[in-house]
This record gives structure tokens, sequence and C-alpha cells, in this order.
């Protein structure tokens, strides 16, 4: 079937076809005639055979009286396509159908002025068909004119930013990353800025509503496909299917769409009169407002929708829903008008837009020559518009209005070049938008490269050291494989789309897939090293990414008691050695000591995990945030609440709190969990005294770690080093110097946390009352500095995170024991423990070293440079080639000025140069330069590989 604006012909009946929202809008806008597929006439019946035919009366087709000529032609339409598609023998006579045909070609305002002889079923069916097929008629020209609306309003925004110079540059900031903004959101703010890239006039005034133009254009558009969908499927349903319910059906679609409507006009008035202020003549200004266009007007019709919708007159509703769009429709296209005029009608009208005079002097009319630099997109559409308007040869304002106005009508023959234009402007910018790296996720560029490969050569050497053998697991595996595993961790899992039956899902994590892999397989031990990206679906910030490296250490199998565990964390001690990184930490603790406690405080058995969850969150949150969580939202009693407090504040030296909560009278002794706990931690601190490495160990009984599968020793590695401290950029003087930072808005309140001071101490900072929201960093210390003398600067991160900042870098390595992971895929309970090295912020604290200490990174190790003066490549392969097959790893260089060969050794940091010109070539020579002491020695061409060997391996 043909579209509008394709041919102007509307074919109904035939095989295959259907009837679409745009050809309803043509025939009822008497764009396009409609054509009966004699098929479908050979269907209906004129008279069955041998029988009489049946007895006849006069009918007029008559639709709800409220509708306008536009919306009665679209629901007659409706009605013939509805009529056409009856089964052979329903009664029905070509002479109905061929009737309607003749109306809607014969361009009648008044649909049903001439009756029709119909029989007794004819008219049943008819007025059965004509409150379903108004509701159908009018939801399809809303669906129409919304689908040209929401097409159209983003280049009209556009247009009004540019105006009104409004600042845009939130746009860039819409998706947030943390999945909880609207596709069509983000859509719209990509096609603003695409229909804006390279405009000069964007970016001076900040208005809330302009920033609100992506979610309230981007709802239009949501609820836009909605009604398309639910129209096209009532258009081209049979008359025995979806009649009862139409008016259901369409309703709930049209209401959303209502209210988007409403909140579009409202945002398109209020940017056309932003950009009218910057019109300085009256003449313009004067005609809008004779126009009485506000908001009360949108509101009035608003509310006669709502009335009619409530009382439940289903074409009135769907009426006042169409009378709506066109005032939107208006608005926008005043909204045009005026962004235009304000853009381009200075040049095209003089004073009546501008208020300038069209015989001033010669600085007036400089200024009125001055080029303005609109956007890339919205140029286009300026110019469309200019030459429009400069065709028809335009001098008065009025004129120059109405035929914008005319040019905005979905009407309007050039309507849909229009459309198309926008739309082109848009998909065809696709490929010219920046490019820009999804949320969570970072390029290594080649400096980065080479500390990455270096990191994952210590790596593997410290893991081969330990007798691990590799192992690679699939990229995704299968969603039950994965669910079930993390805890609340487990939303953060990327599902896949179904691809041939099988649900899938990104790996969260290393171990899950090792487990399942040595079940599978039904293995009783294995030692293996893993170094492969996971996924996450985090909330991407500092060093917290949602694809990244981890680095698996895993040793599953029957053993001695906590000798892999003792292996595993002098494994990670070694790695962050080796690694170089500065000072860590790595605090421990128990997963059955943890139940343990909180089986002591009156926790119920079932709320275990999720409490963990809340503790693991100390590292980020004050401990009254947590108790808050537990008591609102865990349902714990206040008292409960305190007593893990009391608890989750014990940290310390391994063997020393141990020694504490194994004291005569201890609570834990009392508790088989932690009785086992305790002894298990004893056994394992002593194996890491022997070691020389439980200096790097602190027993924490805050850490709880989150994964559903530990059940054992937990130990996480937090980085301490000094390029945390400088990352904060706080000046040496930082209690003096520091004036203008602004606490932020959630300390105002009573909060509670801990200072470390010199000495080693730990106090609780008293609760303090936070009157101001302005209140001052230096204000602030006033206030604690006189409570604790002993205050320095090596107290800077404890305070700054108090305040609000936590680490840059966290927690860069974590793991414990699982006993009953592998089992859960297999019969065989396989015990396991193992460690995880979050790489991505090991390279982070690496690069950040090598800036620190002014080093520079070799991207490549390249040791040789060939370098031909001259043009003549196969001189030089020659060259090169003997040096690849000598194993040495050489590049090579032609050009005739011998300081570019030179300078491309230097900025490679290449050691070494062979340099060769016409001379060398004739003399059978080559010259060697030294890149650091800039020396240079002849050589024999012959012997040149040897002696370039020579001097690299001294």
């Amino acid at each position: 079937m043909a579209e509008s604006g394709s041919a102007s012909v509307i074919t109904l009946g035939g095989k295959g076809a259907i009837l679409t929202s745009s050809s309803v809008y043509s025939v009822s806008n008497s764009l396009a005639h409609v054509r009966l597929d004699s098929s479908a006439l050979d269907r209906l019946s004129s008279s069955p055979p041998n029988q009489n035919p049946p007895p006849v009366t006069n009918y007029q087709i008559l639709f709800h009286q409220s509708l306008t000529p536009e919306e009665s032609r679209a629901s007659l339409i409706v009605l013939l396509n509805k009529l056409l598609s009856v089964q052979s023998g329903s009664g029905v006579r070509t002479v109905v159908p061929v009737h309607i045909s003749e109306t809607l070609n014969s361009g009648g305002a008044k649909i049903g002025s001439e009756p029709v002889e119909v029989s007794e079923d004819e008219r049943a069916l008819l007025e059965k068909l004509s409150l379903p097929c108004a509701l159908c008629g009018v939801c399809a020209v809303l669906d129409y004119k919304s689908t040209a609306l929401s097409t159209i309003i983003d280049a009209v925004a556009a247009l009004s930013c540019e105006a009104s110079g409004a600042d845009v540059s939130a746009f860039n900031s819409i998706d947030s990353g943390d999945g909880f903004t609207a596709k069509e959101e983000i859509a719209v703010a990509g096609d603003l800025k695409v229909l804006l890239n390279g405009s000069k006039l964007v970016g001076k005034v900040k208005t809330e509503e302009v920033l609100e133009t992506p979610k309230i254009n981007g709802k239009l558009r949501e609820v836009v496909k909605l009604v398309h969908s639910s129209t096209r499927i009532e258009l081209n349903s049979g008359v025995r299917v979806g009649i009862s319910g139409t008016a259901k059906a369409l309703g709930a679609n049209v209401m959303a769409l209502v209210s988007a409507v409403k909140n579009v006009g409202e945002s398109s008035l209020f940017r056309a009169k932003m950009s009218l202020s910057k019109v300085v003549g009256d003449e313009l200004r004067s005609l809008f407002e004779k126009d009485v266009l506000t908001g009360d007007s949108l509101r009035s019709v608003y509310k006669l929708v709502l009335v009619a919708h409530l009382e439940e007159d289903n074409v009135k509703f769907v009426h006042e829903a169409n009378v709506l769009l066109g005032l939107a429709l208006k608005i926008v296209a005043w909204e045009a008008v005026i962004a235009f005029a304000v853009l381009e009608g200075g040049e095209l009208l003089g004073e009546k837009v501008n208020g300038g005079d069209a015989g001033g002097d010669k600085k007036s009319e400089k200024k009125k020559k001055k080029k303005v630099v609109l956007g890339k997109g919205t140029g286009v559409i300026v110019q469309l518009i200019k030459d429009r308007l400069q065709s028809k040869g335009l001098g008065v304002l009025e004129k120059w209005v109405e035929d914008l106005f005319s040019f905005l009508d979905p009407k309007d023959p050039d309507f849909d070049g229009l459309l198309t234009k926008v739309k082109e402007i848009v998909e065809s910018n696709e490929s010219r938008r920046l490019p820009k790296l999804p949320k969570g996720t970072r390029d290594f560029a080649k400096e980065q490269m080479a500390i990455r490969e270096k990191a994952f050569s210590i790596i593997t050497e410290v893991f081969k050291r330990h007798g691990a053998t590799a192992l690679d697991t699939p990229v995704f595996e299968l969603r039950e494989t994965l669910t079930g595993k993390y805890g609340e961790d487990s939303k953060l899992i990327y599902d896949l789309a179904d691809q041939g039956g099988e649900l899938c899902s990104l790996r969260y994590d290393l171990t899950v897939p090792f487990a399942r892999y040595v079940a599978m397989n039904g293995l009783t031990s294995l030692k293996r090293h893993q170094i492969a990206k996971v996924y996450r679906r985090d909330n991407p910030s500092k060093g917290r990414f949602r694809e990244f490296y981890q680095c698996d250490f895993d040793i599953a199998g029957q053993y001695e008691r906590m000798g892999p565990d003792f292996e595993v964390i002098k494994i990670l001690t070694e790695l962050l050695d080796e690694l170089a990184i500065g000072d860590y930490e790595i605090k421990l603790n128990h997963r059955m000591l943890l139940d343990g406690m909180l089986e002591i405080c009156g926790v119920p058995p079932e709320k275990f995990r999720t409490i963990c969850s809340s503790i693991d969150k100390l590292d980020k949150q004050t401990f009254e945030q947590i108790k808050k969580e537990m008591v609102e939202e865990k349902g714990l009693t206040v008292e409960t609440a305190d007593k893990i407090g009391n608890f989750v504040k014990e940290r310390g030296s391994p063997l020393v709190l141990l020694s504490k909560l194994k004291q005569e009278g201890s609570k834990f002794l009392e508790n088989n969990s932690s009785k086992v706990a305790l002894d298990d931690l004893e056994i394992l601190f002593q194996a890491l005294e022997k070691s020389k490495c439980v200096d790097k160990v602190v027993f924490d009984l805050s850490l709880a770690r989150g994964l559903d599968y530990y059940t054992g020793v937990i130990y996480e590695a937090v980085f301490k080093g000094e390029t945390q401290i400088k990352s904060l950029s706080l000046p040496e003087d930082w209690l003096a110097e520091v004036t203008i930072f602004k606490i932020k808005s959630f300390l105002c309140a009573y909060l509670t946390s801990t200072i470390a001071l010199d000495n080693g101490n730990v106090m609780l900072v008293p609760v303090l009352r936070l009157c101001q929201l302005s209140l001052t960093l230096t204000v602030y210390i006033s206030k604690i500095k006189p409570m604790f003398p002993g205050l320095r600067l090596s107290s800077v991160p404890n305070l700054y995170s108090f305040l609000g900042k936590k680490d840059v870098v966290g927690s860069i390595a974590a793991g414990g024991r699982y006993d009953n992971l592998i089992g859960m895929f297999g019969t065989k309970q396989v015990p396991a423990v193992g460690v995880s090295l979050g790489i991505e912020r090991v390279f982070t604290i690496m690069e950040q070293l090598q800036k620190d200490r002014n080093q520079t990174i070799r991207a490549t190790e390249t040791q040789v440079l060939v370098a031909l003066l001259g043009d003549k490549l196969p001189q030089v392969a020659e060259l090169v080639s003997e040096l690849w097959n000598a194993k040495v790893k050489a590049e090579f260089m032609v050009h005739k000025k011998v300081m570019k060969l030179i300078d491309r050794a230097r900025e490679s940091k290449i050691p070494w140069m062979v340099i060769v010109g016409e001379r060398e070539l004739n003399e059978g020579i080559v010259k060697l330069k030294n890149i650091d002491t800039t020396v240079e020695e002849t050589v024999p061409r012959s012997k040149f590989v040897e002696e370039l060997q020579r001097r690299l391996n001294q």
C-alpha cells in the first residue's frame, strides 16, 4: 500500500495490505484518494444465488457530533477497511464500501450527508463498528501528528537554544551510566548535541527548563511509540477481534500521550518566550501576543480531555486530545518562528525583527552582517527555511510568519521533506558524532599497555612460582550458573539477550566459572591461575569500571588445615610487594566468626547474609548510616545494631586481637562457629608470622565480604601508599589554606567517625551538629582540632574520608575460602580458597607512581631504528630483515632529512640507530649511532648485525 507523500492513491483490501496512520491522515485531509482492491470486492456478496435480495432501508453513516471533518474522514476510512476485511458470506454487499470510498474521494467535508441503502445485517454491523472506528480513526490522526511532533520538536528546541544562548553543556552528562536514565531521554540529548555540534551561540544562559528538554521530549518519544503500536494493531484487526476492548486498549496510551504533549507544549512555550526576549522590535511580539498562547490555554484543553476521560465519553476524549495536540503543534511552530527570527530574521526583514534602522550608520550595518556560527545541524535547517521564504519573495512579516506556520503544518506538501531532512541530519551525524567510550570502560594507550604488560608478567611469574596451571573459561556463562552466587550483588550481573534458547550472562568474576569447570570435569584438586576480563553492571566511578581484568589464583582440594589459606595470602603479599605499588594492608576476617558475632548479637540466621552486606559498606559509610540501614530497611532492633557496632570497631594486629578475643570470658568462645574460626585464625596467623608477612595483615571484624559463597577466611587488600594522598591534591599547609571547600549537604546532621592520630591510637569523634550548609572546612577544623592536639597532616586521608571523599583507589584485591561453591555444580563437595587481584586499580597506582617519579615509559621494546637517507624502500627492507632474522627488535624509516630520523629514535626512546645514505651504500658500510651518547661509529655492512648484537648484549 502506498504511503502518503509517495503516491496519491491508497489501495485497500488487497492481499497483505495494511492500513497505516499516515494513510489515514492523508485521506482524512484529502491528500490521497482511496482505491478498492477488486479481490476484496469479489469476496463480498451482492446477493446469494437463488434467493431473494434482503430488504433495504436508507441509512446515514454518522459519527460523534464533536468530531471535526478531518476526524470524521479518518473514522470513515477505518470503517471502510474493516468492512473490506469481513469474511465472505457475512451479508455485506459491495454497494456499502463503494459508497464510502466515493464519499471519501469526493472530498466532502460532511461525512454521511447522503444516505445509503443497507440491509438489517449491514445496519447492525455499521452501528457496531461506528464507535471503535471513530476511536481508531482519531487515534491514527493522533499517531501521525504526534510522530511528526516528536521528530520536529528536537530541531526546534535546538534552534531556540541558539536563539536564547542557552547553556546545554549538561546534555553531555545525561547518561549517568547507572542504568536509571531513560533510553529516549539519552537519545534526545544525543540528537540535540548532533544538531548543535559546532554552534558558537549556546552555553551562556543557564535555565532548568531548557535542561529538562531531553527528559520531556524523550517521554514524548516513548509514549508516541506506544500509541503507534496499539493504533497499528487496532487499525488492522478483524471485525470480530478487538472491538469491545478498543476504547480501553487505545485510551490508556492516549492518556499518557496527552500528558506528554501538555508538557512538551509548556516546555516549548517557555523556550519561545526566552527567544522572544531577544527580539528588539515590537511587530513580531505583537503577532505572538495576539494568538494568546499561554500555559493556561494548554491547561484548559487538558482539563477538557480529563473530563471526557472521566465521563468515559471515549470519542470526545480522543477528539479533545487531538485539539490539545494541535495546540502544542501551534506553539512549537511559534517557537520555530521566533527562534528563526532571532537567528536570521534580521537579514530578511530588517528593523521589523531586530529593531534596527535599515538605512542606519555603517556600524549598525556591520553588526547586521556579522556572521553567526550555527550548529552543523541547525545551520542546515535554517538554510532550508531561508530558501523557502526567499523562493516565495515574502517581505511582509505577517506573510513571512504565515508561510513558516504553513511549512511546519503536517498537511503542507513540504513538511515531509522537512521531517526527512531532520532525520537525515541526525542519522547521518551518527558516524560523525564525537567518539565516546561506554561508561565504565577504558582504552589502554601504548604507554599504559607497557605498564599493563609489565604487571601481567610479574603476576604470572608469581603464580607460576607456586605451581599453578593456566585456565581460560568463556566470557559468558549460562545465567543459571551465575545467579544465586553473589547475594545482593547479583543485580550487577550483565544479562545477554536470548540467542537460540539459551539465557546467558557475562561472567561477574572468575571464581564461579572456575567452580563450574572443576565440578563439570569431576576434578578433586586443582591449583590454577587466570587473568581475564569480567563484567559488572555497576555505577562507574574513579577507579571503578564495568569491564576490567581480574587476576585470580585458586586452590581446590583437600589439604592440611589452613595450608591453602596461608599460601594464597602469602601469594597476595608477594604480588603487591613485587608490583612495588607502595604501602598496603590486608584486612582479614573469618566468615564463621562473623556468623558467630551476629548470633551473639541476636541477629536471626536468615538475616546473616543481608546484614553482612550492610557491614561490608563500613569502608565507605559511617556506622550511623549502616545502623540506619540495618534498623529501617532490614528490620533489626536498635539494641542489636548497637551490639554489632561494638564488635565491628575491633581491628588491630592479628595475634594481639586474636589473643583478646580468646581470653577467658569471651563470648566468642561460647559460640561454636566463632570458636572454630578462632582456632583456624590462630594456625593461619602463626604461619604468616613464620613467613614474615603477618605485619601486612590487619585483623578487622568489620570486614564482611558480601558474596554469598564465602565460608571461611575472607580478606581484602587496601592501598595506603603516598599516591593516594597526593591524588587528593591537598596543600601542605592544608589547615590554613583550604577555606573554600564546601561540606556536603549530608554532613549537616549528627555524624560519628574515627580519626587516626600520629601516635597510632584511634579515637572517637564526638557527635557534632553542623548547622550551616555552607560551613567551610576551616571552620569545621577549628571545631575539631582543639579536641585532638595530635591531629597532623598524616591524618589527612582519614579526615578527608570522614568529610565524604572516599579512597581514590580503594580495595585492590580480595578473596576467601568457599567450600560449598563447587558442590553446587556437582555431586562432590570440593573445598577451595582463592584470591583475586583487581588489576585496573593497580594500573591506576602504577601510572600515578610513574608520573610522581617523572619516569617515562617506553611503549615499545624496539632496540634499533634502521634509518635510510633517501626514498628507496628495497634497500632499507634488506637491512631491517637481516636484523629481524637475527631476532633483533627493529623498526625502519625512510626520509631525506637525517634530523627527522634522529628525532624519531629519540621520541620512541630507541637506543641504537643504523644510518645508511648514498655514500654508505656505495662504500659497503653503515653508521651505528648511540642515541644516549650521540656517538657514531662506522662498521662494515657485512658485520653490522653481529656488531649490534654484541653491543646490545653488553
